[in-house]
């Protein structure tokens, strides 16, 4: 396996890299790169998970001339959240560069964008309809692209996007170099490899293990306004060592993270909006779990390899399938049992059925544990704390209160009162999370996929491409997670400063 350092990358570049925490190539990285820095157009067939936009990034912004203002690179992306979470990364590699990226999807206010558009980026990360609005509108001009990205291609394929992305095409005029990624290479793929590319070199990458054996997996039902308070359940019943809790966003992440210390657990949170130095001093706190709760978005959690995590949250479902098997990989490691939880709501059990096509696996179905649960078992944990105690002999000193009391008061009534003080009941500080929408698992339309997703558009064709990506759009990755019994230990006692 290479370093960024044997593959030819600028200073610049690199430079954002180490800040990132990358130092070895991934598989696709290794062979992506050299052949996209050398100009020639390229297919790409690896899943998601594998640093693909690494791959085609570190080359696009390397060949971009930063003096020049006009947009240089666009990547086009089936959802929203995967626009957004491109542009993201590709500000991060762009930044010592002074490279700038705009994401531009269906579902936020046109004009908006606009406004971000005329700040002037080099580089553009949209969703086909809300692209082909822009151009539509000359707000985005394609005659100065040297880089045309097709990320996904087989997902936008099944979502009806094909059309949209020929149109796409079509519109650049000048020689420019494409790149394409997808999973799987359907007819349609190659017809559009063979129509818009340069005798393209192909790379694949094997799939990487889908799942693992001892991991095990569970699933909650809830509704969105209630998964905090499972969370809390969870975490009081389970009590980990360490969990990592996976949210769709930087605001969740927040917004998890300032809760969860309301109520009284060791939380930190990491997304791309953290300062490098200050994610170091957060996954250092954790690796010696001097905090015992990491919460992060997909992005930030990428690369981290900590030994000893024994649960993984996904509180919102993760957009593809994938995603899910990178998550819950966060345990489990060097041998050891892990448990992985995902939460989904109601409108999510369609999606939930397709991670499990993926895995090959069943993921068990577990109730919610009740209030009276997680009292009982906080009871269970004072208990047990109580008789460790007495069986080391600590509490000798103490024999002559105890026989005072006893002298006055019932045992048993001592006894009880003994348990109460030492257990420590839920904190039920009221917390609100901004909601999210559902994930909607994607649908196969058959012959007759173009008709059945455009029939029920509104307006002019304009409108059309706009509407329906604002609909599709609104699909975002996010998180998965679920629950077991109780294993309970002592630790509740230092998890809580309640």
């Amino acid at each position: 396996m290479k370093t960024f350092n044997e593959l030819n990358i600028e200073a610049s570049v690199l430079k954002s890299l180490a800040e990132m925490g990358f130092e070895s190539a991934t598989p696709i990285q290794e062979q992506a790169i050299p052949t996209a820095l050398a100009g020639k157009d390229m297919i790409g067939q690896a899943q998601t998970g594998t640093g693909k936009t690494t791959a085609f990034g570190v080359p696009m912004i390397q060949n971009i001339d930063p003096s020049n203002r006009s947009i240089q690179g666009i990547v086009i992306a089936p959802t929203r959240e995967l626009a957004i979470q491109v542009a993201e990364e590709l500000n991060r590699i762009g930044q010592h560069k002074n490279v700038h990226t705009v994401p531009v999807y269906g579902g936020q206010d046109i004009q908006r964008q606009i406004r971000a558009l005329k700040r002037r980026p080099q580089l553009v990360a949209a969703t086909p309809g809300r692209l082909l609005d822009h151009i539509r509108r000359k707000t985005i001009r394609l005659d100065s692209i040297r880089t045309a990205v097709l990320d996904e291609a087989d997902e936008m394929l099944n979502m009806g996007f094909i059309e949209d992305i020929e149109a796409i095409l079509a519109e650049i005029k000048q020689e420019h170099q494409t790149l394409l990624f997808s999973a799987t290479m359907p007819k349609r793929i190659q017809n559009l490899a063979e129509r818009f590319m340069n005798e393209p070199e192909m790379i694949r990458v094997k799939a990487k293990q889908l799942t693992v054996d001892h991991i095990d997996q569970f699933y909650f039902v809830v509704k969105e306004n209630a998964k905090f308070d499972a969370l809390c359940r969870l975490l009081d019943t389970e009590s980990p060592d360490l969990a990592i809790i996976f949210g769709r966003t930087k605001k969740r992440v927040d917004e998890l993270t300032s809760g969860l210390l309301k109520r009284g657990y060791s939380a930190e949170g990491i997304h791309g909006d953290i300062q490098q130095s200050k994610r170091e001093k957060v996954i250092s706190r954790f690796k010696e779990q001097t905090t015992e709760i990491l919460v992060a978005t997909d992005v930030a959690a990428r690369g981290l390899d900590i030994t000893g995590v024994t649960h993984v949250y996904n509180f919102d479902l993760p957009q593809d399938p994938e995603s899910y098997v990178h998550r819950i990989g966060r345990t489990g490691r060097a041998g050891k049992k892990g448990q992985a939880y995902s939460f989904a709501t109601p409108r999510e059990i369609d999606h939930l059925r397709s991670i499990e096509k993926l895995i090959k696996r069943k993921i068990e179905e577990k109730a919610v544990p009740s209030y009276s649960d997680v009292v009982e078992g906080l009871q269970e944990t004072a208990v047990e704390d109580l008789l460790q105690t007495i069986w080391t002999d600590e509490s000798k000193k103490y024999h002559r209160s105890a026989e005072e009391i006893l002298s006055k008061e019932d045992a048993v009534d001592v006894v009880a009162a003994a348990i109460k003080l030492l257990t420590k009941e839920p904190n039920q500080a009221p917390v609100k999370l901004t909601a999210v929408e559902p994930i909607r698992a994607k649908k196969s339309y058959g012959g007759n996929r173009k008709n059945s997703y455009r029939g029920n558009r509104s307006g002019g064709r304009g409108k059309g491409n706009q509407g329906r990506n604002d609909r599709r759009g609104g699909s975002n990755r996010g998180g998965s997670g679920g629950g077991q019994g109780r294993g309970r230990t002592s630790k509740n006692q230092r998890k809580f400063t309640r």
